[in-house]
């Protein structure tokens, strides 16, 4: 183990004093944060209008849902209940976008549907939970509380919100947090290519230019691989870390600065909101802060990042140490650097395969293949993600998560001990092109 640890080490410094390992720590952030700001920034000049009937049969809304006039979205109500099928077919119900239902639990549970006929951009969607859970918080205060309204946010449970398409109640949309959770694992996966490649090619240099025959003079081949996937993985968690510093700063200076909440008391400027006020494009940058501040806020309220972030590291962790030892041992049976190539689409494929996993999962949680991908140990970082984000909780499979992690761990060990075949028998072999049969008697062969 001493061993390991020394060339983890080693491989630590030369990962964190590499250009590209402060390249990619700075560009990675910026690039999000640049995303970010251009979705809020251009992303308020559509012209989408929606008209939503709000179906509240037990009058918990009292026909009211927002304190001002909103240009992109419009509200009425209908006191009974609505099915479905009516509202789809119902030549009445044509003028409307959505439906918005408001059963009489909602209180309790904190779950609300929203039925639409044409799918929703990510950012109507805001809108709309937002004017949701803002109007409930103003009732739960009227009628069970005598805080205020800050204080009450405070210690507030989120609001689920789910959209579904109207012709097809049970193809069920993701609420906006699970694109939290597939923000997560995308971070894993880009993380595991990324350093993956870099065992991978630190293996395939070594074995090329016969560094390996020297360093397996002073330790095992097992320690030799475990040592390079640690060290490289500690350089992992480390630009993850800065990532999140650079996101997090990135976000704050963008909500005080670049996206200020003009209806804010601190911020409000009275003279320029009267002379403006008629200006179309002064209202549309005016809501666009809002909005962005509004998105902010919903987001980091309803998502637990502390749990999240716990449950990321474990699931980065194991899920780097399966793919790492496979990315190794195709690293170890190369003849040369060129001739893996062979091998890094079918790894890339696997990865996306993964990716997709997790989008399936976000837009079908409840389906059965959404189970497998959960379970898959190729699949399961990215799907726990989601899964995480959209909420253990409110379906009551809280187990799910660590039976899966149990599973990925086993998977990863299983993982390393078929690795330390491939490397301890294909690291001296040089001159030769990878076939099947190679491996198949490396995996034959302990020694």
């Amino acid at each position: 183990m001493k061993n390991s640890m020394l060339i983890a080490i080693r491989e630590w410094k030369e990962r964190m004093g590499s250009r590209s390992f402060v390249l990619f720590s700075v560009l990675g952030p910026l690039i999000i944060l640049g995303l970010i700001y251009l979705m809020f920034a251009f992303g308020g000049k559509s012209k989408q209008h929606w008209n939503v009937l709000v179906a509240d049969p037990t009058g918990i809304m009292g026909n009211k849902i927002m304190a001002s006039e909103d240009r992109s979205i419009s509200y009425a109500f209908a006191d009974g209940y609505i099915e479905m099928e009516e509202f789809a077919n119902a030549k009445k119900y044509q003028p409307y976008d959505a439906l918005l239902e408001v059963n009489e639990k909602v209180l309790s549970n904190k779950m609300g549907f929203v039925f639409f006929r044409e799918k929703p951009s990510v950012r109507m969607q805001t809108r709309v939970q937002y004017h949701f859970e803002r109007r409930l918080e103003e009732v739960m205060i009227n009628e069970f509380t005598s805080l205020s309204l800050s204080d009450f946010r405070k210690i507030k449970q989120p609001l689920s919100v789910y959209f579904r398409d109207v012709y097809d109640p049970n193809n069920q949309s993701s609420d906006l947090s699970g694109w939290v959770g597939f923000f997560y694992g995308t971070i894993i996966f880009t993380f595991i290519f990324l350093f993956g490649m870099t065992i991978m090619r630190s293996v395939s240099r070594e074995k090329s230019n016969r560094i390996v025959e020297v360093l397996l003079a002073s330790a095992s081949p097992n320690q030799l691989m475990i040592g390079k996937i640690i060290g490289v993985g500690f350089s992992a968690l480390a630009q993850f870390l800065i990532w999140i510093v650079m996101i997090g700063l990135g976000l704050y200076f963008m909500r005080e600065n670049l996206f200020p909440d003009i209806l804010n008391a601190a911020n409000l400027n009275v003279y320029d909101l009267a002379l403006q006020a008629g200006d179309h494009s002064y209202q549309e940058t005016m809501f666009t802060s809002r909005e962005y501040n509004q998105f902010v806020e919903l987001i980091y309220n309803r998502v637990q990042f502390v749990n999240m972030t716990a449950f990321f590291i474990l699931f980065f962790i194991t899920g780097y140490i399966f793919y790492g030892a496979l990315f190794a041992a195709v690293g170890a049976t190369m003849g040369s650097e060129s001739d893996g190539q062979q091998f890094i689409l079918p790894l890339i494929f696997l990865l996306c395969f993964a990716l997709y996993g997790g989008y399936y999962v976000l837009n079908y949680p409840d389906s059965p293949m959404a189970d497998v991908l959960h379970y898959l140990p190729f699949t399961s970082p990215v799907v726990v993600m989601v899964k995480l984000a959209q909420g253990y909780y409110v379906q009551g499979h809280v187990y799910e998560i660590y039976l899966t992690l149990l599973l990925l761990i086993i998977s990863a060990f299983a993982m390393l001990g078929i690795a330390s075949r491939l490397y301890k028998n294909g690291i001296l072999q040089f001159g030769h092109r990878v076939r099947l049969k190679h491996i198949f008697k490396w995996l034959q062969n302990p020694n």
